[in-house]
């Protein structure tokens, strides 16, 4: 059994910040080779280099909620490096909504960031991975792995449309993982809780008696690194996972394990 994800090229999308760049960066320092795909351009530019660094990271920037986008991303990972094996659908946003005003549109914005972007690229690279497994009998076709949140399972009168989002995630993540199964394809899903991500900092520096409201929920009494989740997307796009699909790994230090009650999702 190997988790070696070495040799591997993965796309990982939102890799231009927060989980999906902790992520990207850590599929390359295992040895992948790795497109980093986001809207932020800038940011995208200073965290992969050049191409005459030899490291073995490309990235992309665009709108992948547009459809000729997702094309071009798959298409340039192509012509970086000829293949794709592991597609992470890491790019995902969190607004408010209010769930008795009719004029707000968070639902529809959600699902279509965060719903339908992975679905679409997912259903893109799938095809290719299903082209470049002809004649391959055994091992795995390939690995797509959807980043989700706890917020599937819990319910906070400001993030109706985020928690919709996330569950019909979980949902897509069960019937791909279906349908692509004969394919040699694994489609998995990590569900997290509180990661110590930029934003969760800024917010901590904002609201200091955060922290301690999400310690105080969290049975191991502590906010995950970002590296504990991008570990855990390893694993699943691994050999080492070869038996798993359509599985929704928490890493959550056991929130989801508490009384819904006692303890609300953030």
């Amino acid at each position: 059994m190997s988790f070696s994800i070495e040799g591997k090229t993965a796309i990982v999308t939102g890799a231009a910040n927060g989980i999906g760049l902790a992520i990207a960066r850590h599929f390359s320092d295992m040895g992948a080779n790795v497109m980093f795909a986001d809207m932020d351009e800038d940011r995208l530019a200073k965290e992969c280099g050049t191409e005459d660094d030899g490291n073995g990271m490309r990235y992309f920037a665009g709108d992948l909620r547009e459809r000729l986008t997702l094309a071009n991303l798959l298409s340039a990972t192509l012509d970086a490096f000829d293949r794709v094996d592991i597609l992470v659908n890491g790019s995902r946003q969190v607004v408010p909504s209010d769930p008795l005003d009719l004029d707000h549109d968070a639902v529809e914005q959600l699902l279509n960031q965060n719903l339908m972007t992975a679905l679409r690229l997912s259903q893109l690279v799938a095809k290719r991975m299903i082209k470049q497994a002809k004649g391959q009998e055994e091992g795995q076709a390939g690995a797509i792995i959807n980043m989700s949140s706890i917020a599937a399972r819990r319910s906070h009168p400001n993030l109706m449309g985020y928690s919709v989002a996330c569950a019909a995630l979980d949902q897509m993540t069960r019937s791909m993982a279906v349908a692509l199964a004969p394919e040699r394809i694994r489609v998995n899903a990590v569900a997290f809780g509180s990661v110590m991500s930029s934003s969760l900092r800024e917010t901590l520096r904002d609201h200091r008696d955060y922290r301690g409201d999400i310690e105080k929920h969290t049975p191991l009494g502590r906010i995950a690194a970002p590296g504990e989740v991008a570990e855990a997307v390893q694993f699943l796009a691994s050999e080492g996972a070869g038996f798993m699909t359509g599985q929704i790994i928490t890493v959550d230090g056991g929130r989801t394990l508490l009384d819904p009650v006692a303890a609300p999702a953030h």
